[in-house]
């Protein structure tokens, strides 16, 4: 078994229980993504490779912690930790917890490095187009909101509440996602995500009234 096998069994049990939109198949679609991301952007794989499978292995002590605890934060050191047993070089090592602690680019925390803008990228566009739009139904369901509302409040402060649907999502937050990626193939796949997303809705505001 491989390096990289190792550490996904690692992460694969930490993230037991946790909710739907970031369970281990969350964390295999960033890996692809960043792969596919890393080849064109000519990156470290390895790097980027381990980056990936590690970057949400504190998510669930933030979700049980109700947010107290920083999944970047923590899940940084937890994956020094686990990776100092492997001996890998300390650039790497060091590039790799970079990554991890950005990958949410919270206040003055940026991705410095080309694997950390990477999966920063990755990790964001798991969000949007058709795999975000079903993310957002599926954490609306979770809340028991509705199926879908076309005159949503924008001004609510109905975020986590049972109002807080797939399209409110989308026009608060994913809508937004376009404009904050890091890499120019990361740019590229956003945009067409984005469109597919406007696309959907449209869609689903006319059939809601009967008109398609």
């Amino acid at each position: 078994m491989d390096l990289l096998e190792i550490i996904k069994k690692e992460v694969e049990g930490r993230l037991s229980g946790i909710n739907s939109c970031h369970e281990l198949e969350h964390t295999e679609r960033v890996y692809n993504l960043a792969m596919h991301i890393g080849k064109i952007e000519n990156a470290d794989l390895e790097v980027l490779g381990l980056a990936a499978i590690l970057h949400d292995i504190a998510r669930k002590e933030q979700d049980e912690s109700g947010g107290k605890i920083d999944h970047a934060q923590r899940g940084a050191e937890l994956a020094g930790e686990v990776l100092r047993k492997y001996n890998l070089p300390k650039e790497k090592l060091d590039n790799i917890v970079h990554c991890i602690a950005t990958h949410r680019f919270r206040d003055d925390n940026k991705p410095e490095t080309l694997e950390a803008k990477i999966l920063y990228d990755a990790d964001k566009l798991d969000a949007v187009g058709a795999i975000g739009i079903g993310r957002a139904f599926a954490f609306a369901g979770h809340l028991g909101a509705k199926v879908h509302d076309e005159n949503v409040d924008m001004d609510s402060k109905a975020e986590y509440t049972k109002d807080d649907t797939a399209y409110r999502e989308f026009l608060v937050k994913l809508t937004k996602i376009k404009d904050k990626v890091l890499t120019g193939e990361g740019k590229r796949i956003a945009i067409e995500r984005h469109q597919f997303m406007e696309s959907f809705f449209e869609r689903i505001n006319k059939e809601v009234k009967g008109q398609a």
